[in-house]
C-alpha cells in the first residue's frame, strides 16, 4: 500500500472517486466535441460512434493512467475534419472549445451542488463517517478536475485543445509554421510535464489556479444561499 502511495498522485483511499470524476469529465468533454462537430457539418465523429455519453468509447487506458500517477492525462481524442465546415476557422474553434468549456460547466455545477448542500445543512446532517466521506470526496474531486482539466487543456501545445484554438485564430502563414514545429513540439510538451523544475511552473500553478477558481465559485454560492463564512 505504501509503495502504490508512493507512486500514485492521489491519495489510494481516494482513488476510486477521482476515477469516476475523470469517466464522467473525460466523456462529455470528447461528447462535446464530438456533438459540435456533427452539427456543424462534420459526420467523422458520428461514422465512429463518438457522439455519445458512453464512457467506452471515449476511454484511453494511457491517459487515465497518467493522470492519476502523474497528475495530467487525456481521453481518446474526437477526429475532426474541418473541412466539412461551412465556415472551418470559425466553427473550428468553437468545437476545440467546446470540451474544455464543457468541464468549466460541469465545474460549476458541481460547486453549486457542494454550496447547496452546506447551505441546507444536508452535511451536517449526515452521520455516517463513510458516506459523509464518499460525498464530499466526490465533490470535491468532481469541482476541481473538471476546473483543471478546463485549465489543462487550453495550453497552446499539441495535442491539447488550446493549440488547435490558436491554429485556427492565427493566419494562414502561421498556421503553416506551427504545423512545422508541431512534430517537435510534443516532445516539449512532455519535457514540460515529466521535469520537476519545469512542471513547478506549468502543472503546479494550474493546479493552484483550478483550487482558487473552485473556492471562488463555491463561495460565491454560499453567500447567494445567505451563508456568511
Amino acid at each position: 500500500m505504501d509503495f502504490l502511495n508512493n507512486i500514485l498522485r492521489f491519495p489510494l483511499e481516494e482513488l476510486p472517486f477521482v476515477l469516476i470524476v475523470l469517466v464522467i469529465a473525460f466523456t462529455v468533454h470528447e461528447f462535446s466535441h464530438a456533438y459540435f462537430a456533427y452539427k456543424f457539418g462534420d459526420p467523422t465523429a458520428k461514422l465512429l460512434g463518438r457522439v455519445t455519453l458512453n464512457p467506452a468509447v471515449h476511454f484511453d487506458f494511457l491517459g487515465v493512467l497518467l493522470l492519476v500517477i502523474a497528475g495530467f492525462g487525456w481521453a481518446r481524442p474526437v477526429p475532426v475534419n474541418r473541412d466539412n465546415f461551412k465556415n472551418p476557422r470559425l466553427m473550428g474553434v468553437v468545437v476545440s472549445a467546446a470540451g474544455p468549456l464543457s468541464n468549466f460547466v460541469l465545474g460549476i455545477i458541481g460547486a453549486f451542488i457542494y454550496a447547496l448542500l452546506i447551505a441546507t445543512g444536508v452535511l451536517d446532517g449526515i452521520t455516517n463517517e463513510r458516506l459523509l466521506f464518499a460525498i464530499t470526496t466526490f465533490l470535491r474531486y468532481f469541482c476541481f478536475m473538471n476546473f483543471f482539466l478546463f485549465l489543462f487543456n487550453l495550453i497552446p501545445l499539441p495535442p491539447l485543445d488550446g493549440y488547435r484554438i490558436v491554429e485556427d485564430i492565427v493566419p494562414p502563414r502561421v498556421r503553416i509554421k506551427l504545423q512545422q514545429f508541431e512534430q517537435w513540439s510534443i516532445f516539449i510538451f512532455l519535457l514540460i510535464l515529466f521535469i520537476p523544475v519545469l512542471q513547478m511552473y506549468t502543472i503546479s500553478p494550474l493546479y493552484m489556479w483550478a483550487n482558487s477558481i473552485n473556492y471562488q465559485f463555491v463561495f460565491s454560492f454560499l453567500k447567494l444561499f445567505g451563508v456568511s463564512i
